[in-house]
């Protein structure tokens, strides 16, 4: 059986990984994602994650699965904010606004490879000066693309989401389902 490894050191998407039943192993990427370039967020995010799993992958019996989430307004693309000020700058573009949030999957055996994304449009609502600084204060906006996580405390933000949830998380459960089980993976729900 192939052993199945996450190119990723996100707690989020270890979390998300495990719900779908299946046992792996954490092996992060070591890209330097601040390097890669591309104009469009849906080829960013495809590139950055086919990189990583080709950047982790050893072995013939291995199933790699990478993932990497940005943040998009108005086609621009948001990262992880380097610093508390460019955190509140990224809220601040964000508040009253409505955004994308994408989300780059690769799934990379020794003979397959397979890359997709995944959109979800997220509105927030209007932000004071004071809720975006309070929030930067918890230190929860430092490490997600955008400066937010919606789900931790950035979820009092959201007004409405349109599309898949665990997208915005950092990692679309069904997207990654339908991949795996293409390249053979089984599924329970009982375990």
């Amino acid at each position: 059986m192939e052993k199945i490894i996450l190119a990723s050191s996100s707690p989020r998407r270890r979390e998300l990984l495990a719900r779908l039943g299946v046992k792996f192993e954490v092996r992060p990427s070591k890209i330097d994602e601040n390097k890669v370039k591309e104009d469009r967020p849906d080829r960013l995010v495809q590139k950055l994650s086919f990189l990583k799993a080709e950047d982790v992958i050893n072995t013939q019996d291995e199933i790699v699965i990478a993932a990497d989430t940005v943040v998009s307004l108005d086609n621009k693309i948001l990262g992880k904010p380097k610093d508390s000020e460019e955190a509140f700058r990224m809220l601040t573009k964000l508040s009253g606004q409505k955004h994308q949030v994408l989300t780059g999957t690769t799934v990379l055996t020794a003979q397959r490879r397979l890359t997709d994304y995944q959109a979800t449009s997220v509105s927030f609502k209007e932000l004071t000066a004071q809720e975006i600084e309070e929030y930067i204060a918890t230190g929860e906006p430092l490490d997600k693309a955008g400066s937010y996580g919606i789900q931790g405390m950035g979820a009092v933000f959201v007004k409405e989401i349109n599309g898949c949830f665990y997208n915005v998380v950092g990692l679309s459960l069904y997207n990654l389902r339908k991949m795996l089980t293409e390249l053979g993976v089984k599924f329970s729900l009982n375990g």
